[in-house]
């Protein structure tokens, strides 16, 4: 059986432009609000254009001893030349947790496929 897992890609955020950077705290207080924000093309930028662009990116949480992740949002990016608009490809999401998890992010670029990452999050 072929697996969607398999087609992600990941790589250092810093060399490769499709990697989604998880701007996150490493520890938050339970039923503290926490803000993660996820970007593509922090340190090398990413072509938002009509031919080349991120169409979306998704933010997921697995609690520490949880079977599945949940998933926190979806941000999708629509505007790609449209009437001269364009898409940063930048999204900042809210919530809060009881537990200790971690966070995962990924991103789909429209020529590159499917991008992923992780970050820990501690709960105290």
């Amino acid at each position: 059986m072929k697996s969607l897992g398999s087609l992600y890609q990941s790589g250092d955020w810093k060399g490769e432009k499709h990697v989604p950077v998880i701007h996150a705290p490493e520890s938050a207080k339970k039923d503290e609000n926490i803000e993660v924000r996820l970007m593509v093309g922090e340190e090398i930028g990413h072509p938002n254009t009509f031919e080349h662009h991120i169409a979306w990116m998704k933010l997921y949480f697995q609690p520490e001893g949880g079977k599945f992740p949940v998933e926190i949002g979806t941000a999708n990016f629509s505007a790609h030349g449209e009437a001269d608009l364009f898409t940063d490809s930048n999204v900042v999401f809210n919530f809060k947790a009881n537990k200790s998890g971690t966070l995962y992010a990924s991103s789909y670029c429209n020529i590159h496929g499917l991008w992923e990452n992780s970050a820990e999050l501690k709960v105290e």
